[in-house]
């Protein structure tokens, strides 16, 4: 628990961005004059960039748990 507070911010911003992505999915649902094809477009990506967004969070905190919060220091 030591790195509490390092992983609080990561995991708001993503908890921000998959709710953003997921309101563009569902107002997407609310226009009825799209074709199909472009209606499972604009409400498959927002779920896919949400699903993208909690693997970058999951990975971000597996890097905060292991001690390397700077990648930059790599290089």
């Amino acid at each position: 628990m030591k790195h509490l507070k390092k992983m609080i911010a990561p995991i708001i911003i993503a908890i921000l961005f998959v709710i953003y992505f997921i309101g563009i999915a569902l107002a997407m649902t609310e226009i009825q004059e799209l074709p199909v094809l472009y209606r499972v477009l604009l409400i498959g990506v927002p779920f896919i960039l949400a699903f993208v967004m909690i693997g970058v969070c999951i990975g971000r905190i597996k890097e905060i748990r292991s001690g390397e919060e700077d990648d930059l220091g790599k290089y």
